[in-house]
């Protein structure tokens, strides 16, 4: 029963329910859009992007990129950024939104997702005026796990390797065909990512992230108690500087899965080093519910318009 129920817990970790969404029906604010891109050019699924235009404004448009939240362990969850919530939203106020798939824990650890992320910025910026963006402004977003990869773009802006605790990463990777584009964001909107992987436990969540197949374990390749130095690797927390762009986190009190103490360290980190940071806890939310909500997906907006260069 305790295996069922870890099971049960991670298969919602990453989006409390996660609908299957049929682009026909949800593109309809979209003037025009690219489904299934290949960002990479090695044609795995893991490496597909969309991307959807506004019907309203004036191309180019601004970009927001959307990150799903599976726990790490999906390689094609993409469709769920874009519904009636947060990709709508974003789409609806002017914003291009690109919802980009991401190789899963279990295609390759660690920091694998996060090359797959800077990947797709760099795509993003190198065929800006093939897809009328302007990536002038570029933001990210995502929850849960989705959520923690947004995050790990904007603390490592600029950094391309460093070393945490006599480790070495490449956090930048040579992933795709457009190596020579910034994959730097503007901005970020955190909705529930982990942060500190070491703590989870220790603030409350409803199962084991010690666990050796827990998602933090399978993403670093080991339980994650046995390896703090790999842990630290794939730690947001780590990353944080002067250099981080501006945040807005959201996080519910009543999250079973990503405790809301995660957001908070991060916040004081950002506080810390003096970046322009908001962290919005909602008492009585969940790992979704009552949090990804029209109100917090109109505050999203307005954040990212206020970081917009004028």
């Amino acid at each position: 029963m305790k295996n069922l129920t870890l099971f049960l817990l991670i298969i919602s970790y990453g989006g409390f329910a996660q609908p299957k969404v049929d682009y026909s029906k949800s593109a309809i604010e979209a003037s025009k859009s690219w489904i299934d891109i290949d960002y990479t050019g090695d044609g795995i699924i893991g490496h597909k992007l969309d991307i959807f235009l506004p019907k309203e404004g004036k191309a180019p448009f601004p970009v927001v990129i959307t990150i799903y939240g599976s726990a790490w362990f999906s390689n094609s969850s993409k469709s769920t950024c874009f519904n009636d919530g947060l990709g709508q939203t974003l789409l609806k106020n002017g914003f291009a939104v690109v919802s980009i798939n991401h190789r899963s824990s279990r295609d390759a650890i660690w920091p694998a997702q996060i090359h797959d992320v800077k990947a797709a910025i760099r795509f993003i910026r190198g065929n800006a005026s093939v897809f009328s963006l302007d990536t002038s402004f570029l933001g990210a977003t995502g929850f849960s796990s989705g959520g923690h990869l947004s995050t790990m773009a904007g603390v490592t802006k600029g950094l391309k390797a460093t070393t945490i605790n006599n480790l070495p990463i490449d956090l930048e990777g040579n992933v795709g065909k457009f190596t020579s584009e910034s994959s730097e964001v503007d901005a970020i909107v955190d909705w529930f990512g982990p942060t500190d992987f070491l703590l989870m436990d220790a603030c409350g969540s409803s199962f084991s992230h010690n666990d050796l197949k827990s998602p933090e374990s399978t993403l670093v390749g080991g339980a994650i108690q046995e390896n703090k130095d790999k842990v630290a690797l794939a730690n947001p927390i780590s990353y944080v500087s002067k250099n981080t762009p501006p945040f807005l986190i959201f996080h519910g009190t009543k999250d079973p899965l990503v405790p809301h103490c995660e957001s908070e360290k991060l916040y004081e980190k950002l506080q810390k080093e003096g970046v322009k940071s908001e962290l919005v806890i909602i008492e009585g939310g969940g790992h979704g519910p009552g949090v990804m909500i029209d109100k917090y997906y109109t505050q999203m907006v307005e954040f990212f318009k206020s970081k917009m260069k004028k």
